[in-house]
């Protein structure tokens, strides 16, 4: 039975990702790995030694997770008061090169963090805390903070490409349209006119996935669901203002976009001919998004094709040749928590993991990312934060690290397929139908069949004219 219309709903509430790629486990040092702690003692676990660094899967765990129980910027004078009692215990000589770079990979990692000002003084300010004479390390720093400021540059640019895409895309999302006694006016063009090669428009998809990933921050996954620390009698970590999931929340806005232009497009042919024609260019299109490994775009697809005002076109289905979308929904299908999809995923992951050699194709991971932000979700509400002793629970957000920092990995590849401005354009900016619209469309291309659906017909023909 095919589904009515997507909902994307963003929730309200083995290996690890590091800059220089995966680790086994987050232990602070040679030893087991950690299962809980005090907070006082993972900070005191973060600040290097002369003798001892810690391992880089920790250092991402804990400033991924440690938001949810002190802000960034209390974190770091924490970290320079422990800096200072340090110093105090250690040669400079092999102290100080380790704190900078923890800094760094702290800049390097979660750059967001340093948005405001008061971050970058901290950081200044425990540079001189420690070497306030050290030409080095200041020229170090320079070159770190060069660096920090050409990335935030970079992710303030994403984000107004967002809100751009965004205004044109709720303009496309017009009530003009479906403001009609019959079938809502043709749109001029279709993406049949634009692009009528399915490996084509799945490469452009890929593209519009990658740039959309590039611009999530893994802090972005915790401070979706973050909530007030219950063992804290002050403020939460994070206001309304700095929760921000403002990348996250632009993918699935992207993410039922694409649902609706695939439905549009299908519904919008006056012929039944030409709507089967727009039904088997799709299920191309989703299957090469399979073989690319873009997941995302491939549920996207099936989704907008099992829209029931597409659904519900009987007779242009039975034009249309759909053995190989039965496929492609059997390897979507959600039986066994997307037991299929999630083997699929697996396959793709590891022939990334293998394709090291220059000579071999890049293989692309796009998750299915509604998913991926569920099994996010369940693993934030089926674990505590804290045990009954009031420790955190290292061993929950461990999990959480290995989740999200896959998922830093995929987003790092970059797209090996030319970009198409007309195409990429046109998925941005071409012109959608409200669920109404997309009704009103349907009816007109093949007529109600029951008495609801005629009643239906009746009630959005005379909305619109009111």
């Amino acid at each position: 039975a095919r589904r009515g219309m997507p909902q994307t709903v963003f929730p309200a509430a083995g290996t690890m990702f590091t800059p220089s790629g995966f680790r086994p486990g987050a232990c602070a040092a040679d030893g087991p790995p950690i299962t809980s702690a005090s907070l006082d003692t993972l900070i005191q676990h973060l600040v290097p030694t002369a003798d001892y660094y810690p391992e880089k899967a920790y250092v991402f765990t804990f400033l991924l997770s440690a938001r949810l129980f002190i802000s960034p910027p209390e974190l770091l004078v924490r970290l320079c008061d422990t800096c200072i009692k340090q110093q105090q215990l250690d040669q400079m000589r092999k102290f100080g090169p380790k704190i900078l770079q923890l800094l760094t990979e702290w800049t390097e990692t979660f750059p967001t963090d340093f948005r405001e000002e008061k971050m970058v003084g901290l950081f200044k300010d425990i540079i001189h805390r420690i070497a306030p004479c050290d030409e080095a390390y200041w020229k170090t720093l320079n070159q770190v903070l060069q660096t920090l400021n050409q990335k935030l540059a970079a992710i303030a640019q994403g984000e107004e490409s967002i809100v751009k895409v965004n205004a044109s895309s709720v303009s496309s999302i017009s009530d003009k349209l479906v403001g009609f006694k019959t079938k809502p006016p043709p749109i001029q063009k279709d993406i049949l006119s634009i692009c009528n090669d399915p490996y084509t428009l799945a490469q452009q998809l890929t593209h519009v996935e990658l740039e959309h990933l590039s611009h999530i921050g893994p802090e972005e996954f915790v401070q979706a669901f973050v909530q007030k620390d219950p063992l804290d009698s002050t403020q939460p970590c994070f206001s309304e203002q700095k929760k921000k999931t403002t990348n996250l929340e632009a993918y699935v806005r992207w993410f039922n976009r694409l649902c609706y232009l695939v439905a549009t497009e299908i519904c919008m042919p006056a012929k039944k001919k030409q709507r089967a024609q727009v039904i088997e260019f799709f299920i191309d299109v989703a299957r090469e998004c399979f073989n690319i490994g873009n997941f995302n775009s491939l549920m996207a697809i099936i989704s907008g094709m099992n829209m029931s005002p597409v659904s519900r076109l009987k007779k242009t289905w039975g034009k249309a040749k759909t053995a190989k979308f039965f496929i492609l929904e059997h390897q979507m299908d959600p039986t066994g928590n997307f037991y299929n999809y999630r083997t699929a995923l697996r396959g793709a992951v590891h022939r990334s993991q293998t394709a090291n050699s220059i000579r071999e194709k890049v293989q692309i991971v796009i998750p299915f990312f509604s998913l991926l932000i569920k099994d996010i979700y369940f693993l934030n509400e089926g674990c505590a934060n804290r045990l009954p002793n009031g420790h955190v629970h290292f061993a929950k957000f461990v999990e959480l690290a290995r989740q999200v920092g896959e998922f830093m990995t995929w987003k790092q590849i970059e797209c090996p397929f030319e970009t198409d401005r007309s195409i990429l354009h046109y998925l941005h900016t071409a012109p959608i139908f409200s669920e109404d619209g997309l009704y009103l469309a349907s009816y007109e291309s093949e007529s109600p069949e029951n008495q609801v659906e005629k009643d239906r017909w009746k009630a959005l023909r005379y909305d619109r004219y009111q």
